[in-house]
């Protein structure tokens, strides 16, 4: 695919997507969140014809990061427009920068079919079964065929926002938005963890200097971890 018509492809996909229903609740600020999606879209060379996507997204528990790791975003299962809209999406939204959100498609919940039926039609009943199921992570998306993944993180980037105000407010009430030598008090003491399980389990020594470097704060502990990785050698 041409870099000149990359750009075009995800921005229709972009303004081609509806979100009609939206989780209820916000994102778990301590835990990951499951979100439960149908996707909704016309087959682009098939008259009468609308393919219905059902599956699970996985947002993973927020983290507070430094500036220099906000680079390290994960995103799982999704295809090369996702990942350049989630690009441009990086550059622009400043607000949600604090945090890190994870996402990762779940693929063992993911079905679709194809259904003879005007989109209408299909939109109603699939909003009508979303109202009886009382699901607060429930999101329903009118979209586009392909590239159809750039629809599920136009959801997920609203989502988001929806959900970094209540996030942001529920660390800061554990005082985990501290400042020590740069370094958020989150920050540490999930490096302190991880550096307390290395001690004893001499394999989690290579995870926790790839922690280091994903936080950007390899510099500030590389003294404690080559002490460590001395001590584990003897």
């Amino acid at each position: 695919m041409s870099k000149k018509t990359t750009p075009f492809d995800f921005w229709y996909a972009v303004n081609n997507t509806e979100l009609l229903v939206l989780p209820k609740r916000h994102l778990e600020t301590f835990g990951n969140t499951l979100i439960n999606y149908t996707l909704v879209s016309e087959l682009m060379d098939s008259v009468g014809q609308v393919r219905v996507r059902e599956g699970r997204m996985q947002a993973m528990r927020p983290q507070i990061i430094t500036p220099a790791a906000y680079s390290n975003m994960v995103l799982e299962g999704f295809g090369q427009q996702a990942e350049q809209y989630l690009e441009w999406l990086r550059e622009h939204e400043d607000q949600v920068r604090v945090l890190r959100y994870g996402y990762t498609l779940k693929q063992e919940a993911f079905s679709e079919q194809v259904l003879t039926d005007s989109l209408e039609s299909v939109l109603g009943r699939i909003k009508e079964a979303a109202a009886s199921k009382r699901d607060p992570f429930c999101a329903v998306i009118k979209g586009v065929d392909t590239p159809w993944d750039v629809c599920l993180i136009r959801l997920f980037w609203q989502t988001v926002q929806n959900s970094a105000q209540a996030n942001i407010r529920e660390m800061s009430e554990r005082h985990l938005f501290e400042m020590r030598d740069g370094i958020p008090m989150a920050v540490r003491d999930e490096i302190d963890a991880a550096f307390a399980v290395a001690e004893k389990d001499a394999t989690r020594v290579k995870p926790l200097g790839k922690l280091l470097q994903d936080k950007g704060v390899f510099e500030h502990y590389q003294d404690r971890f080559f002490s460590l990785v001395r001590r584990r050698g003897e």
